[in-house]
């Protein structure tokens, strides 16, 4: 099968997103392999205080806002459910982050959050969950051989249209990605959704 990246040409995340290949091939360029599969995702048990407040103030907005941009997606929907994972994980968040670990792995990072042992990537996209995927994956990768990550087993992001949320899990070991098939919703899906970002970043 022939090669999907050119070894001589420098790429970005952002640029893989436009590349229109399936996301098998695309890991496989770089030794991973991909699985898609029902994640069935840790959540977190504890107490969430402010669930019901911030799927309040989401249905609040939702009537009067044209969500037909990334931009309006980010300000309304996700810039919100991130804040307050930092105030639940008290995790350091970085947003449009650069990482470059290869000249094929290189980029901005929408949203990544550290713990203390724990990262999690978000990718924020307007639509095109495939692509954004790919996208994704380039990401989890570089994560996974940057020389700053924590020693942790598996690294988890999501790519987001800010209402629709979709998993990865790579499995570092394995060199392995799970592309989750199942999704959650905001407002609707809001308490499982951030009871699994938050244990994605609890020890």
């Amino acid at each position: 099968m022939s090669k999907i990246l050119d070894p001589n040409q420098n790429y970005t995340f952002s640029k893989f997103f436009e590349m229109n290949v399936a996301s098998d091939r695309f890991v496989a360029e770089f030794g991973y392999k991909l699985v898609r599969a029902r994640l069935n995702l840790p959540q977190y048990t504890g107490e969430l205080d402010r669930i019901e407040d911030l799927k309040g103030r989401i249905e609040e907005l939702l009537p009067y806002v044209d969500l037909s941009s990334e931009t309006a997606r980010r300000e309304i929907i996700v810039s919100k459910v991130v804040s307050d994972l930092v105030h639940y994980t008290k995790a350091q968040l970085r947003i449009e982050f650069p990482i470059k670990v290869t000249n094929q792995l290189q980029g901005y990072l929408d949203y990544l959050l550290q713990s203390t042992t724990r990262l999690l990537v978000i990718e924020a996209k307007k639509e095109d969950f495939s692509n954004g995927f790919v996208q994704l994956s380039a990401e989890l990768i570089a994560l996974d051989q940057s020389e700053e990550t924590p020693e942790q087993p598996y690294i988890v992001g999501t790519v987001t249209n800010g209402t629709l949320w979709q998993f990865g899990i790579l499995h570092r070991a394995e060199k392995l990605i799970e592309q989750g098939l199942d999704s959650y919703r905001v407002p609707d899906d809001l308490d499982p959704l951030m009871r699994i970002l938050v244990q994605a970043l609890t020890p």
